[in-house]
């Protein structure tokens, strides 16, 4: 079952080792959306329907991955670098998903409700933990394709690289000219090899 905010907030303290704004609002972006999709226990019952995309890899990713029981090493949460503090929440079972992004305009409404709080990730945290889904976020129901390779527990052919002979997972190879080839020997490397030493 889910638990308060109180709750959720003390979990993500832990998470992620200390609570901001970003934390809160996470939260609640995750509970928002499970309540539109009418799931009320993600790390129970509902564990393996759910699966989450988030598009910024900030303080908010941690609390949703806490609500939402959702985790990369489970293949449950997925991680698109769009740089937008957004989630989009998918319902493996209905096929329902929901994409749900903060709205800039809340920063400027916790200003106005707690102008007393000095600084304003303070007046942030406390307007996010109040302030009405409807001020908080915007919504948009998605059709997400999500491919068996990509779905927690999928067990698919294993590959091994031509060129480095690495073994490649999920279906992530490229094949070129003939040769099976992981991503960083296709030129996809986010890495240089450097000379031996």
């Amino acid at each position: 079952m889910l638990k308060s905010l109180p709750e959720y907030e003390k979990l993500a303290r832990q998470a992620h080792g200390h609570l901001c704004a970003g934390q809160v609002l996470g939260i609640r972006m995750a509970l928002h959306g499970l309540s539109l999709l009418g799931l009320d226990d993600p790390a129970g019952v509902h564990r393996k329907r759910l699966v989450t995309f988030v598009e910024i890899d900030r303080c908010a990713t941690d609390a949703i991955g806490v609500v939402t029981g959702c985790r990369l090493g489970k293949r449950a949460l997925k991680f698109l670098d769009y740089g937008k503090m957004a989630a989009t929440f998918c319902d493996l079972e209905t096929g329902k998903a929901v994409r749900i992004a903060a709205l800039e305009s809340s920063k400027d409404r916790a200003g106005q409700l707690f102008p007393h709080l000095d600084r304003p990730g303070l007046q942030q945290i406390e307007a996010y933990r109040v302030l009405p889904p409807e001020e908080l976020f915007s919504v948009q129901w998605v059709d997400v394709r999500i491919l068996p390779q990509d779905l927690p527990g999928y067990k698919g052919p294993r590959v091994f690289c031509d060129a480095c002979g690495e073994r490649i997972n999920f279906r992530r190879e490229v094949v070129r000219e003939g040769r099976t080839l992981c991503r960083s020997c296709a030129g996809q490397r986010y890495y240089d090899p450097l000379p031996h030493h």
